[in-house]
């Protein structure tokens, strides 16, 4: 029987999304599994797996806002805008030293990158030039010409270390440690780099975990030894329940004629009385059936069918 399933994993550092998507499959023993949306290799946290027919739910997270924590290192900048890259010389950053920065002046120039904004891609990304993914030209060392991109950033915060007082309240440099809620297609790398062009220092990104993804929390998230370590009747427990995906589309429970169109691909009337323009069907509290769209009033149509009868 198709496993259909959703599962948040908690990266480590060091693998690459589609290592963890590989590991999964062997230790389910599930081909069909992908990913939400990827973490770069460095990055830990939050990474959403889908699994057997749910791979299909991917098109309903593709504008998902996602939450970060990290840390920010000043003084130069690299270029994979990462502390993965080598360190480069730019002649848009002067040789401006740390010791010249102010706390206000930080604080000021990291609100400049607030609310939507243009941003530029890093040239070592999977942002496609002609067909060809960024970063391959870019291990070439072949030019990257890439456009800006409208994102937005809902928070973008310094926060205070520990061991820090309110003298430097967020700022302990050059290291600066923040939180950031951003919109999807947002690259964090681009928002340090961005930071220290503005301060004159340069800057990339030195660590960074994602909080959340959608409505997906470090909450919901098992490590992968932990998973691999469970034995298979106990792996239904870190499968997310139905009931908590697309908490913005509305639910609607069918009956037996009604789940018998639905699977076979015919429209039908539900009892569902909101304007949402899509509503998750369910047979019973756990299973879902459907994603159907509105056509008219209460008359909706499949729009992927997840369960067949």
């Amino acid at each position: 029987m198709l496993m259909n399933q959703v599962l948040i994993i908690d990266k480590s550092a060091g693998m690459t999304s589609h290592d963890v998507v590989n590991r999964v499959r062997r230790i389910l023993g599930e081909r069909s599994v992908g990913h939400l949306g990827t973490l770069d290799p460095a990055a830990t946290g939050v990474l959403p797996l889908v699994v057997g027919n749910f791979t299909r739910l991917a098109q309903f997270y593709l504008g998902a806002e996602k939450s970060y924590e990290g840390t920010i290192r000043l003084g130069f900048a690299t270029d994979t805008y990462d502390a993965e890259g080598e360190a480069v010389e730019n002649t848009m950053v002067s040789s401006r030293s740390i010791a010249e920065l102010s706390i206000v002046e930080v604080r000021e120039a990291a609100s400049r990158f607030l609310g939507k904004i243009d941003q530029l891609p890093p040239p070592f990304s999977a942002k496609k030039i002609k067909g060809v993914p960024a970063y391959k030209l870019a291990r070439k060392q072949e030019v990257v010409e890439l456009r800006p991109v409208a994102v937005e950033v809902h928070e973008f915060e310094l926060l205070a270390p520990e061991s820090s007082g309110p003298e430097n309240s967020g700022i302990d440099l050059p290291r600066i440690a923040f939180r950031a809620r951003v919109s999807a297609g947002t690259y964090i790398r681009s928002l340090a780099h961005d930071l220290g062009q503005a301060l004159g220092c340069g800057g990339h990104l030195e660590t960074l975990r994602r909080t959340t993804h959608g409505e997906f929390g470090l909450e919901d998230a098992h490590t992968l030894d932990v998973l691999a370590s469970a034995a298979k009747e106990e792996q239904e427990k870190f499968f997310l329940h139905p009931r908590k995906l697309l908490p913005k589309i509305p639910a609607v429970t069918a009956n037996e004629q009604q789940m018998a169109l639905i699977q076979c691909g015919r429209s039908v009337n539900l009892p569902e009385m909101s304007k949402s323009k899509y509503v998750k069907v369910f047979r019973g509290q756990r299973e879902i059936i459907a994603i159907a769209s509105r056509v008219a009033g209460t008359l909706f149509h499949p729009k992927i069918v997840l369960v067949q009868g």
